[in-house]
């Protein structure tokens, strides 16, 4: 805004006057070179469209005149045969004309064409039968006018005008009578080609509207519709009975600028330039003189108000000012110094005034500052205390500049302030900077306990996590550069039960015996740190698969060692997995990932030992690995199906229940057993959701088997450890439609019923109050005893397979199997026999009172389907 202001003044404003004046002037200009630019194309135009219209109109009708002399001759002869009539077209067709075919049908019948060769099957044709040409035909009879339809599609290809005249002979009396008609054929790519449209140095683009003669209301059959759109140069081409409306455009359509456009615009503007710009500069000049009288008034205005305000400044800042002739050392001061230097009566006016008020102890230090600054002509800086006539002290800070006076002696002004104040904050921050630095001290010392805290475990007083992960980033502040490092990853053995029984005192008493066995048994240069819980981790350089196992024998032999707490012998062991880098560039962090998966085989092997990790090993891991996802995606993909293996009763052999398995329909490798991955589904914790999507199949095929006739009485399902501890069991079992008394569910006897696990022992209850019944799997081989029995009340036990295979050859395994079921049956609990192999199997079972059979010697696992068939057709019966 303040620029436009400067702008509108009466100094420019001739100048804006004739920019407006010149701007219209060029606009207008510009408009009518446009219009007599568009004339100019018009024009052009036009010369090249008149051609193409005239040729259009010659070239028709001179085809139409040379049908007309053909129907003249045919007049005189009405009975002409086709090779007189073929010899007459043919001298048309030597014309230059644009005829494709004739054809002539007396009494509305072609009966001659010509060339008859393309055109035989023409022969024959009644019009007055044919639908798609009778309105056409009878037209012309009834007008007795010559019709130009077109252009149309021929069936001999391309497009063509068809011009149809009625033909009259002399019918005596002065009469003529109705002889039929003449159809010629015009071929309209060679009529467009001789008449100029299809030339390559054609400059405009054609369009033709007017189908069939309709001129401008007519459809538009050649070109780009478009073109009559855009303002195009039109004209009418006349046709016998009708016309064509014809429209063209400069080829890429009309240019929007003229071509002399931008030269017309640049002689404008050169022309405007001319008259303004000096005009312009006129302004300017006269602009900037009454600025230059404006500046010097304000500055005048200004200089008056600085020397006010000085003084005011001077006045209320309390500095004095004072000035000393070097020569002649003539010192004046002004009101304010003689108040800061407490002198009220007149003074020498000569430099030892200022001396002599200098305080003792920095009189030597402020003359010689202040010679230093005479010497040297540099500016003056000083700071210096002062006695007062009262006997007090006064700090002063003093600062001064060097010039020449009028008189021409070299003097040295300055100004003087009391800085006592800021000597008394200065000395209060440095005692405060004294106490802070203790302070900060005392802090530095504490970080460094914080960070030996955060970084090592205060029980153990070992280097925790944190501290191994940065020895792993920065192994070289720890070891020797290039040096191959092992290391160890351990985990105590039966720690938890320790913890558990005895608490967590006796726990921490084992983790310090624990760790300081590590650091007697490591060398000084080893890392050893303790990770969390029970986990330990030792890094060594320049082991070596031999001395690494010596040392992790070490270690286990020492863990093995009874450790006494409160009178209690307290056993651990300790399992161990080592992996050594192969080359001492090889990540860290991947190396203790190499040795988590030796110290998990190492558990697996059955613990208090140690593994060294291998590529097998690793091999073995991945393949783990590659189950576990692949279990996960059957999980996904629903491929965890039920099979079905059937129980008996040994006296009738009907069917007494079946068994629902868990089967693994894999995509790639068919059909698995549970021994293929039910470890590794235990590990990755999925047993669950197995045995949740067998139980919701079983329940699915009970109602099934129930509607197709098949009565099974009962279906057991799986129950593992996992869903035996989940305390949402039943919520989840409460939603499923349950059949009372059909379902039971298998409990594993290898599970331990712990009377203080009392989910599990809730969960039982409830089970049972459901309406499902439980039974005890693999009886004889687990931890299941009598007093289990009886706190449990299962409504049936399973003899493992283990004790039912033997009893064919061995009394005594036959005598275990008879006192299993004499248990059993005392306590009311049925007795089902698996693993029945054979028919004696079945018959000694029989013998021994067994309530149910299971195994190969009847049925194995089948599909539900399968099972359903099995039953209906009752096959076992047959075996």
């Amino acid at each position: 805004m303040k620029r436009l202001s400067r702008v509108l003044t009466p100094s420019y404003l001739p100048a804006i006057i004739a920019a407006v004046v010149v701007l219209a002037a060029g606009i207008l200009a510009d408009n009518q070179n446009q219009v007599v630019d568009e004339a100019r194309q018009r024009a052009r135009v036009a010369e090249q469209l008149n051609p193409i219209r005239s040729k259009l109109e010659a070239n028709v009708n001179g085809n139409i005149q040379l049908v007309r002399g053909l129907i003249g001759t045919l007049v005189t002869e009405p009975a002409m045969d086709q090779q007189r009539f073929a010899a007459l077209s043919r001298s048309v067709f030597t014309e230059r004309s644009q005829l494709r075919s004739i054809a002539a049908a007396p009494d509305l019948i072609v009966s001659l064409v010509y060339p008859l060769e393309d055109n035989r099957r023409a022969l024959g044709l009644d019009y007055r039968k044919n639908e798609a040409q009778r309105a056409a035909v009878m037209r012309v009879k009834d007008t007795g006018q010559m019709v130009l339809a077109g252009p149309v599609d021929l069936v001999q290809g391309g497009k063509g005008l068809i011009g149809r005249f009625p033909v009259s002979i002399d019918a005596g009396g002065g009469s003529n009578r109705f002889w039929g008609i003449i159809s010629a054929i015009i071929d309209v790519d060679r009529l467009y080609r001789d008449s100029g449209l299809s030339s390559d140095e054609l400059g405009v683009d054609v369009a033709i509207a007017g189908r069939d003669g309709t001129g401008s209301q007519g459809a538009v059959f050649y070109g780009d519709p478009k073109i009559f759109r855009d303002a195009p140069v039109a004209m009418t081409v006349l046709l016998p009975g009708g016309s064509w409306h014809i429209a063209a455009v400069p080829k890429g359509g009309w240019p929007t600028t003229a071509g002399n456009a931008w030269l017309i615009r640049g002689l404008i503007v050169i022309g405007g330039l001319m008259i303004i710009l000096p005009m312009v500069l006129t302004g300017r000049l006269l602009s900037e003189r009454q600025g230059n009288i404006r500046a010097l008034r304000h500055g005048k205005a200004q200089l008056q108000e600085l020397s006010h305000r000085l003084k005011i400044a001077l006045d209320s800042s309390q500095i004095g000012i004072w000035e000393l002739d070097v020569a002649s050392r003539k010192l004046l001061w002004d009101d304010r110094t003689k108040e800061l230097y407490g002198q009220k009566a007149s003074l020498r006016q000569a430099y030892d005034d200022w001396k002599d008020a200098l305080h003792p102890d920095d009189l030597d230090r402020a003359e010689r500052e202040f010679a230093e600054a005479l010497e040297s002509g540099l500016a003056y800086s000083s700071d210096f205390r002062i006695r007062l006539p009262d006997g007090g002290t006064r700090h002063i800070r003093a600062n001064g500049s060097f010039y020449v006076g009028a008189d021409g002696h070299r003097k040295i002004v300055g100004v003087n302030w009391d800085v006592t104040a800021d000597f008394e904050t200065r000395e209060t921050l440095f005692e405060a900077k004294r106490t802070a630095e203790a302070h900060s001290a005392e802090l530095e010392a504490a970080r460094h306990r914080m960070e030996f805290n955060a970084l090592h475990d205060p029980l153990t007083g070992l280097p925790n996590r944190r501290f191994l992960d940065q020895v792993l980033v920065d192994r070289d502040r720890n070891f020797t550069p290039g040096a191959k490092l092992s290391i160890f990853h351990m985990d105590l053995d039966r720690f938890k039960q320790i913890n558990d029984t005895l608490g967590h005192a006796a726990g921490d008493e084992i983790l310090r015996h624990a760790a300081e066995l590590l650091r007697s048994n490591a060398d000084e240069k080893d890392f050893v740190a303790r990770i969390g819980g029970d986990e330990f981790v030792l890094v060594r350089q320049d082991g070596g698969i031999e001395p690494d196992a010596r040392l992790a024998s070490r270690i286990i032999e020492a863990m093995s060692v009874p450790v006494r707490y409160k009178d209690q012998e307290c056993r651990i062991g300790v399992s161990i997995g080592i992996a050594a880098q192969s080359q001492a560039s090889e990540e860290l962090s991947h190396v203790l990932v190499n040795a988590d998966i030796a110290l998990y085989e190492a558990k697996r092997r059955g613990r208090n030992r140690h593994e060294i990790f291998t590529g097998e090993l690793k091999t073995a891991v991945f393949k783990t690995k590659q189950t576990a996802d692949e279990i996960l995606r059957g999980l996904e993909h629903n491929e965890f199906i039920a099979h079905f293996q059937p129980q008996f009763c040994p006296r009738s052999l009907d069917i007494i229940g079946v068994e629902a398995l868990a089967r693994w329909d894999h995509p790639t490798k068919g059909l698995i057993g549970p021994h293929t991955f039910l470890k590794t589904a235990e590990d990755i914790n999925v047993v669950a959701a197995i045995d949740q999507a067998i139980l919701e199949q079983a329940l699915f095929q009970i109602y099934r088997w129930e509607a197709s006739g098949i009565h099974i009485p009962k279906v057991s399902v799986n129950l593992s450890y996992a869903r035996l501890h989940d305390e949402n069991l039943i919520d989840r079992l409460e939603q499923l439609q349950i059949p009372a008394g059909r379902l039971s569910f298998e409990l594993l006897e290898s599970i331990s019923f712990d009377e203080s696990d009392m989910t599990v022992l809730s969960n039982i209850r409830r089970i049972k109050e459901l309406g499902i019944d439980i039974e005890i799997d693999d009886f004889g081989t687990g931890y299941a005893s009598i007093v289990s029995l009886l706190k449990l009340t299962p409504r049936r036990l399973k003899i493992d397979r283990q004790l039912v295979l033997p009893i064919l050859k061995s009394p005594a395994e036959k005598r275990l199997v008879g006192s299993i079921i004499d248990i059993g049956t005392s306590l009311g609990i049925e007795v089902i026999a698996e693993g029945v192999e054979t028919l004696e199997h079945a018959a000694i079972l029989q013998e021994l009172g067994c309530h149910g059979l299971q195994g190969y010697a009847f049925a194995r696992p089948m599909s539900a389907n399968d099972l359903a068939t099995f039953a209906f057709e009752r096959r076992w019966l047959a075996a």
